[in-house]
């Protein structure tokens, strides 16, 4: 279910001006939250008319769960990156290496999903329901390199990567990035010693 739900709509063959609207929404949204964000703020950013921001999206709504989809099918195209390395580990490294990168980016706002999640009160909201679904993919796909790695305990290795990723990026928003990403990193060499305990 959740693989259709994240099945963005012809991403690649997006017109010029839905696509500007929606890297516009992708960055205002990110940097300065979704609520706060107006209408009036994404077509003047966007430089397109009220007509077609409304061609194109009919909605703000509409608008931000593209949004959300955008952020999966980036986090998406950087994981097959992951997979690609030599070894399991070496990837573990880079998924590692991303993280902190994008935590040291200025600006840094905290994960993008959790952030979506926390404007939407109830569970239900589709907003809520696709940052659960990302989250669900998310957690299988790090439990097949947990697997690759040899790690004894895959599922539960993921869990406490993926719990400790969203611990260094609300610590490192919140408080201390250094502090947030050492413990990252510690969580990361932790894994990597239980997989080659075996």
């Amino acid at each position: 279910m959740y693989t259709e739900l994240l099945t963005p709509p012809a991403q690649r063959a997006l017109a010029p001006a839905k696509r500007r609207i929606l890297e516009t929404a992708d960055v205002l949204f990110t940097d300065e939250g979704i609520r706060v964000v107006g209408v009036d703020r994404l077509i003047h950013d966007s430089r397109v008319t009220k007509a077609t921001f409304y061609k194109h999206y009919g909605s703000k709504d509409r608008l931000v769960l593209d949004y959300v989809r955008h952020r999966h099918e980036k986090v998406a195209e950087r994981a097959a990156e992951w997979a690609e390395q030599p070894t399991a580990e070496a990837a573990l490294r880079l998924f590692l290496s991303d993280t902190i990168t994008e935590i040291d980016r200025p600006g840094f706002r905290g994960c993008s999903f959790l952030t979506a999640a926390a404007e939407f009160a109830a569970s239900t909201h589709p907003v809520r329901v696709l940052v659960a679904a990302h989250r669900e993919w998310f957690a299988e796909y790090l439990t097949e390199r947990m697997r690759a790695l040899g790690h004894p305990l895959p599922g539960d290795a993921a869990d406490d990567l993926l719990v400790a990723r969203d611990g260094a990026m609300s610590g490192a928003f919140a408080g201390d990035p250094i502090a947030a990403t050492t413990s990252l990193t510690r969580t990361v060499d932790r894994i990597v010693g239980e997989a080659a305990a075996g």
